[in-house]
């Protein structure tokens, strides 16, 4: 029988091993801590090598915080509910999601919603009015943009196309 190989690494080479995986992307002390638990380690190890991992600057959560706000908004066109929900499904303290939120200026927050709105109006293929109108609505809304945005865009946007 064969023995699993996470169980006879050393703490040194777990390190090691979390730096890199730290180094090579922003993470949060939740994946981490997953991480670690894959290696079959006690709380109190796990502990120290947290403590290690932040005195050297690997783990940063508001760090993590405000590189995955950037992303998110900018690559996938998230809006600010989808953000701060994602970030306290990872336990992010509301210091370093406010800290994270702030990375997005307002102009930059309503041109993103205008381009992506105007963007995917256009590519609608409904021809049942009330139907693309709420097909609209829930993919913008999903997407995490405010409710009240979302229906005065939905609004100028017919009233350009009726």
């Amino acid at each position: 029988m064969k023995t699993p190989t996470n169980k006879i690494l050393s703490i040194e080479n777990v390190i090691k091993k979390l730096e890199f995986y730290c180094a090579y992307q922003e993470r949060c002390h939740d994946e981490v801590t997953e991480k670690m638990r894959s290696y079959s380690l006690n709380n109190q190890e796990i502990d120290s090598i947290i403590v290690h991992l932040i005195e050297h600057n690997f783990l940063n959560e508001e760090r993590f915080a405000c590189s995955f706000a950037r992303g998110k908004y900018r690559i996938k066109s998230w809006g600010k509910i989808r953000i701060v929900n994602e970030l306290k499904f990872r336990k992010i303290s509301q210091y370093n999601i406010n800290t994270a939120l702030k990375e997005i200026t307002p102009d930059e927050y309503l041109e993103t919603l205008h381009k992506l709105a105007e963007h995917h109006w256009g590519t609608m293929r409904e021809n049942n009015v009330m139907k693309k109108r709420k097909k609209f609505c829930d993919y913008l809304l999903r997407k995490g943009w405010e409710s009240n945005l979302v229906y005065e865009k939905v609004k100028e946007l017919e009233g350009k196309n009726p």
